[in-house]
């Protein structure tokens, strides 16, 4: 049985452990955290995603734990009302559609008993230091426990992906900067929100600086909050919360509303995150027995609403490909995964491009959620 190491244990690399375990594979996930990831935004599965879904055998649970929001309210950076909806969200899109807007954490979750009982093996608490892709497998060094060699890797590591550093250089050379940051935290719902969102956008002479997505969770009890300002990119230590903290605070601290209340919450929340808004453009995603699935291969950024469901599409279609018996080996598997892949995650980062300039038509969105056939 070929052996496959996947590092990171999140959509995609949850969803590849399962798959290639359903086609065959012994799958062994490497995650840094001591286990899978709470925490997160709601996140939206749409399309062709909600097959990979259905065939996973998890889309009714799915449905389940969708968030239940009513509508939203659209407020300015002084918190007057600028208009409302009870069919859409911006976070969810489109009330009552076929799509899912789900917590991240609630969908992991469901991935990863998946992976489980299909039995995948997970080391958590340590991460890959080091390959060697030979003509015979790829030798891995791992921070804390002993090497190992496998038939092929997988960096399912999203945007800041160490097998990407690894196999295939810096970072620098692939990141597309969007011009934002955010910070994603939960909170108690101080606000009182009853299943309804509230989305504010501040504007400076014309161009947005800063917003604030804010939407209950867990029957009403939790919110979850999105703050985020524009900027070019800024030098910051990423492991330094506080200090990401506080530059959040800074470039906030003129936004009237309850964005005051929202700062000190996400100062105490126990599941900060923080990241610029970005792309990983790559002209190949494959080199030798190792390959980058998701957002470590092409993250299409937040603002493309798509980010999932490309990671859950992309972890099926390299799955089949590998798992095809008469496949031609590994090299002709990456290769058919990556002519696959290549048109979907274009449209799809495209659309992050369309949302930024305000277009957020449905038929942009159905051509990048649909654009591709999972038995290809």
């Amino acid at each position: 049985m070929q052996t496959v190491l996947v590092s990171g244990a999140s959509v995609a690399g949850l969803t590849l452990a399962y798959w290639l375990r359903r086609n065959g594979f012994a799958a062994t996930v490497v995650e840094r955290a001591p286990a899978v990831r709470p925490g997160g935004q709601a996140i939206d599965v749409r399309g062709v995603a909600l097959d990979v879904l259905d065939r996973s055998g998890i889309l009714a649970e799915a449905r389940a734990v969708r968030t239940r929001l009513r509508g939203m309210t659209m407020l300015d950076g002084q918190g007057n009302e600028t208009g409302r909806s009870t069919e859409m969200t911006l976070s969810g899109g489109r009330l009552g559609s076929t799509d899912i807007e789900l917590l991240r954490e609630d969908l992991t979750e469901l991935l990863h008993r998946q992976a489980l009982d299909a039995g995948a093996e997970f080391v958590y608490g340590d991460s890959i230091a080091a390959l060697d892709d030979r003509a015979d497998g790829v030798r891995v060094r791992f921070e804390r426990s002993p090497e190992r060699t496998f038939d092929l890797v997988v960096g399912a590591d999203g945007l800041h992906s160490k097998v990407r550093a690894l196999a295939f250089g810096p970072e620098e050379e692939y990141l597309q900067h969007l011009g934002a940051y955010l910070t994603v935290f939960s909170a108690p719902n101080f606000l009182g929100l009853d299943n309804w969102e509230i989305w504010l956008d501040d504007e400076s002479a014309g161009a947005r600086t800063a917003s604030c997505c804010v939407y209950p969770v867990r029957g009403n009890s939790e919110i979850r909050a999105t703050l985020g300002f524009r900027s070019d990119r800024i030098a910051y230590d990423r492991r330094d919360t506080e200090r990401q903290k506080a530059l959040m605070a800074e470039r906030l601290a003129h936004v009237g509303w309850e964005t005051p209340r929202l700062l000190q919450a996400m100062r105490e929340a126990p599941d900060f995150y923080f990241d610029q808004m970005a792309q990983i453009r790559m002209d190949r995603w494959t080199t030798g027995r190792t390959a980058l699935v998701g957002d470590a291969g092409y993250c299409p950024s937040p603002l493309s609403g798509q980010g999932t469901s490309l990671a859950l599409v992309g972890a099926y279609v390299l799955a089949a490909e590998l798992g095809k018996r008469d496949g031609g080996g590994h090299a002709a598997a990456f290769a058919r995964y990556e002519a696959r892949m290549r048109p979907f995650a274009a449209l799809n980062q495209a659309l992050a491009h369309a949302h930024a300039a305000g277009d957020h038509s449905e038929e942009s969105m159905e051509k990048a959620k649909n654009g591709i056939a999972l038995d290809g």
